[in-house]
């Protein structure tokens, strides 16, 4: 398989899509972008904020604007926000964008990876357990549907996953 012109990361959050994605743009010789941290970086605030003044709707037309524009890129690794895949329009960007990888995470392992980020706003609730098993089970389906291919990050290190990822892009392992 010839490399890819893009990578699209997608996954739920504490998938660990902005660690290994950073990891996997090194490996490929890629500039690593972030959805999240690019919307930050435009409005100048934080994604909390724009929750708290916006509503998750603001941000999701911020999100969608930002795929757009990194969607005529080439050579870049994109780890995308855990409800990218929500939005039909996203997904058919991104998965024009090139070879889309699902990091594939239970609710468990994201409840560990995540027990002490405060900055999440959809994580703000006392039971976190429930949030993350109801925005799993809506957007799995969709993650599979934009998905190339698919890859489970439980108890792997970013680097094993960020190998396996480019072992299935080129079909060559890495020394």
């Amino acid at each position: 398989m010839p490399q890819a012109r893009n990578v699209v990361l997608v996954g739920p959050m504490g998938s660990g899509k902005s660690t290994i994605g950073r990891l996997l743009a090194g490996r490929l010789g890629f500039v690593f972008r972030d959805s999240d941290t690019l919307v930050e970086e435009r409005t100048g605030a934080s994604i909390t904020w724009i929750f708290d003044v916006e509503g998750e709707s603001g941000f999701r037309e911020r999100e969608t604007a930002i795929i757009d524009e990194m969607a005529a890129g080439t050579g870049m690794v994109l780890a995308t926000g855990g409800g990218a895949v929500m939005r039909e329009e996203n997904r058919r960007l991104l998965a024009g964008m090139g070879s889309v990888v699902y990091l594939e995470t239970s609710v468990r392992e994201q409840l560990s990876r995540t027990k002490r980020d405060r900055k999440r706003p959809l994580l703000q609730t006392p039971d976190r357990e429930k949030v993350l098993t109801e925005l799993l089970a809506l957007r799995h389906p969709l993650y599979l549907e934009v998905a190339d291919i698919v890859v489970h990050t439980d108890r792997r290190s970013a680097g094993s996953v960020a190998g396996e990822i480019v072992e299935r892009l080129t079909g060559t392992t890495e020394d």
